[in-house]
Parts: structure tokens; C-alpha cells; sequence
């Protein structure tokens, strides 16, 4: 793993998501790429000039944050981005050639209630990279152990599990599988791909209304130090492609939430 990108938003998350990412990035070895995207002005004439005072404040705010952490010597390069903000995150994470994004599951929302806000749920719709969600608060430690749930144990390619076997290598972390059976799972969903075959250590079957209960049920059986998922949008995320979001009344996760790339 050698390029992290951590986008960095206006929530008091920022600094605590960064320090994660710079832990994280310390002991992989990786560089991390940290930015701030502002939006653009529509108006012509003097209101252009809103777009310098726009990205100053950006440079302010994403200073405060990187003045904030620890960087233990962990190579940062920081910039503000105007546009959108997933285009502009996939668009720079294809330029730096980015393995994985380190985000918070909320960059702006306020919501209490909210879980997976519409800004981390912009990211996992609209973009097949590798994101790992920090809750909030969260302070980094190395990961032990990790489980992972599915429903369909095959997946597209073996790209696709490629941060998840750096991650297993890099921290010598045990891969706990969990097959979750819903009443629309076929009888072949529950054969696993040779590339999970390899990474397993123990595997498990429960039958549950969905990839949710299945986790919430048996998660802290297994005490896990990340919670991995594919991203399907008939699957975990069934709910996030209903509402733009995910409520904690939903799902919740108190731990780092890797959400793979897999089938739209």
C-alpha cells in the first residue's frame, strides 16, 4: 500500500480521521495525500473573486487541521481542490494512483442519528475505490483481527480484495469470514473464491433478514478490529442506495468500516 488519500471535510472529524490515517499510514509505509475541496462560484464578473477567497479558507481550515496532528514523519502532501466533491476525490485518486481512502463516515452532517452520511455515501455510490470509514473518536491501534461479511462469496476479480490481503499481511491479522444467508440467497451464494479460500482462517454461516442483522448479531462474538464488506448495491449497502444515507438505528459500526469495490 503505498498512496492513502484522506479527503478532509468541515466536521470537527477532520483532525481525528487524519491522526488515523497518519497511524495508519506509519505502519504501512504508505504516503498520504490529504485534501479539502471547496465548491466553485457560478456568477460571472467580480463574484469570481469569491473563488480565491473560497480557496483561501480552504488553505486555512486544512492547516488547522495538519497544524492539529502528530505527523511522525509520515510523508504528507496537502492541497485544497476546487469542484465537486467526488469527482474530485476519484479524479485525484486516479492522478496519485491512490490503493485506498481513508474517510470519515461523516464530513459535514450534524445529525446525531446519522451513521454514514451523504458525502462518505456520495463516495461508496459513485466511486469503485477501496475507502476505509473511521468512526468517530476512533483512535488507531493495529488490527488483529478482522471480519468480514458477505452474502455471494465470489467476487468480480482478485483486485478487488487486494487492500484487504495488504492490510491482513501488513498487521499479521487473522480473517474471520461470515457468510450471512437471507431468504433471497441462492444455494451457491455460499461458495467462497478461491482468493477467499486462501485469506480465511475461520468461516461461519448465519441466516439473518440481511448482511445488517447478520452483523449486528454476531460481531461481537468474533470482537473484530475492522469490519470488511464488498460493496453491492443488493447487498450491505441495499439501504444507503434507498436513502443516500445510512441511520444508526440501521447499522452502526463502532469500529473501521473497509468497504471493498465490487458490483454496482
Amino acid at each position: 500500500m503505498k498512496n492513502i488519500l484522506v479527503p478532509i471535510g468541515s466536521s470537527g472529524n477532520a483532525i481525528n480521521t487524519l491522526q488515523y490515517a497518519i497511524d495508519f499510514a506509519q505502519s504501512t509505509d504508505a504516503k498520504l495525500y490529504v485534501i479539502k475541496v471547496f465548491g466553485v462560484t457560478k456568477v460571472a464578473g467580480a463574484l469570481k473573486k469569491m473563488d480565491a477567497l473560497l480557496e483561501e479558507d480552504s488553505d486555512a481550515e486544512l492547516q488547522a487541521v495538519l497544524n492539529a496532528v502528530e505527523t511522525k514523519g509520515v510523508d504528507i502532501i496537502s492541497k485544497s481542490v476546487k469542484g465537486s466533491i467526488a469527482d474530485s476525490i476519484e479524479r485525484i485518486a486516479k492522478q496519485m494512483e491512490v490503493d485506498l481512502i481513508i474517510s470519515s463516515t461523516k464530513s459535514v452532517s450534524t445529525n446525531e442519528k446519522v451513521f454514514i452520511g451523504k458525502i462518505a455515501g456520495g463516495l461508496i455510490k459513485q466511486t469503485d475505490l477501496p475507502i476505509l470509514f473511521i468512526p468517530r473518536n476512533y483512535v488507531f491501534k493495529p488490527i488483529e483481527k478482522v471480519l468480514m461479511a458477505l452474502k455471494v462469496g465470489q467476487v468480480s476479480s482478485s483486485n478487488v480484495l487486494h487492500p484487504l490481503r495488504q492490510i491482513i499481511t501488513r498487521f499479521n491479522a487473522s480473517l474471520n469470514l461470515l457468510h450471512v444467508k437471507t431468504p433471497k440467497s441462492s444455494e451457491t451464494d455460499g461458495i467462497l473464491s478461491e482468493e477467499l479460500v486462501e485469506l480465511q482462517d475461520t468461516f461461519k454461516t448465519t441466516e439473518n433478514g440481511t448482511v445488517f442483522q447478520g452483523v449486528l448479531e454476531h460481531i461481537h462474538s468474533f470482537n473484530p478490529d475492522l469490519l470488511c464488506v464488498i460493496r453491492r448495491n443488493r447487498g450491505f449497502f441495499a439501504r444507503l442506495w434507498e436513502k443516500d444515507k445510512i441511520y444508526k438505528k440501521d447499522f452502526e459500526s463502532r469500529i473501521p468500516l473497509l468497504v471493498l469495490k465490487g458490483a454496482k
